[in-house]
């Protein structure tokens, strides 16, 4: 269990802590860091894969191809994920992308909802509702959708029930989503290269290896979280994942000094509400349920 709690812990500081890495590469184009990431990230996963000596499963993919349909659709709402994220952190929009990862648990519940026929308890509709209001009042405060939050919250709660679906660990399922992506970078790397746009070959040596490090620091976070996920109770998992946004949160207002004024902190604050209410509603359902056998 602590050895879960520590994994499961560290993961999302590292997610928590990625706007301090993208914001090192605002130099670079939002669409060659993405192109890059998902490179050395095949790379990263492939050299892992060829220490574990772990390959049997390409073979039961090999015989049944319909296991790799579903990470043709992942990978494509992921790199999604993946740049809107990216660019956000460039054009100094950290505090609204914390958002997205704050509403995502309560838009998987609403996903759930619509597309698995999932039936939601009064607590969960009214978290969702709350949730709702606070993104309705940050809309009026800004005279438009907060799009950021919306795309990356919606989008990582696609990827989320594609890959629930899937029948291939987070490991191999990164490997094939690469794999999946990567003619496209490369492509796009290729023809950057060929019109004098690629940042890398001109970059200082310090820009190459951050992107060059985009393999690891993809990936390491996600084996993290695979292996405390198997090790500690699914709801103690949902109270850690607010340690990613609560980090990027802070980092955008702290470090980066964008603004957080009170009538914007109200937004957030429904928000907030609206988790608090969806942990403790999932806290009480859990005690209810352990002790329904007894």
């Amino acid at each position: 269990m602590r050895r879960g709690i520590v994994y499961a812990a560290l993961a999302y500081i590292c997610w928590g802590l990625f706007p301090l890495y993208f914001k090192a590469l605002q130099g670079v184009a939002p669409l060659e860091v993405l192109a890059h990431r998902v490179l050395w990230s095949l790379v990263f996963v492939a050299l892992v894969l060829l220490v574990q000596r772990h390959w049997s499963w390409l073979g039961k993919v090999w015989r049944e191809p319909r296991l790799a349909r579903p990470f043709v659709a992942s990978a494509t709402v992921i790199a999604l994920n993946w740049f809107v994220y990216i660019w956000a952190v460039v054009n100094g929009h950290v505090v609204e992308a914390s958002l997205g990862y704050f509403i995502n648990p309560l838009v998987n519940v609403l996903v759930g909802y619509l597309v698995l026929k999932e039936r939601l308890r009064p607590g969960q509709w009214a978290a969702v509702a709350l949730a709702g209001l606070g993104v309705l009042w940050l809309t009026v405060l800004a005279g438009k959708l907060p799009w950021i939050a919306l795309v990356l919250a919606f989008s990582f709660a696609t990827y989320g029930l594609l890959r629930k679906t899937a029948r291939l660990g987070a490991l191999e399922g990164l490997a094939l989503e690469s794999s999946v992506l990567a003619p496209f970078a490369l492509a796009g790397l290729l023809w950057a290269a060929s019109q004098g746009q690629a940042s890398f070959p001109v970059a200082d040596a310090g820009t190459q290896w951050l992107l060059v490090a985009a393999g690891p620091i993809t990936a390491i976070p996600l084996l993290l979280f695979a292996a405390g996920a198997r090790r500690i109770p699914f709801s103690l998992l949902g109270l850690l994942q607010y340690f990613g946004p609560t980090l990027q949160l802070l980092i955008g207002v702290w470090v980066f000094d964008e603004s957080f004024e009170p009538a914007r902190a109200a937004g957030f604050a429904a928000i907030w509400l609206a988790l608090l209410v969806y942990s403790a509603e999932g806290w009480w359902q859990g005690r209810r349920s352990s002790a329904a056998p007894a």
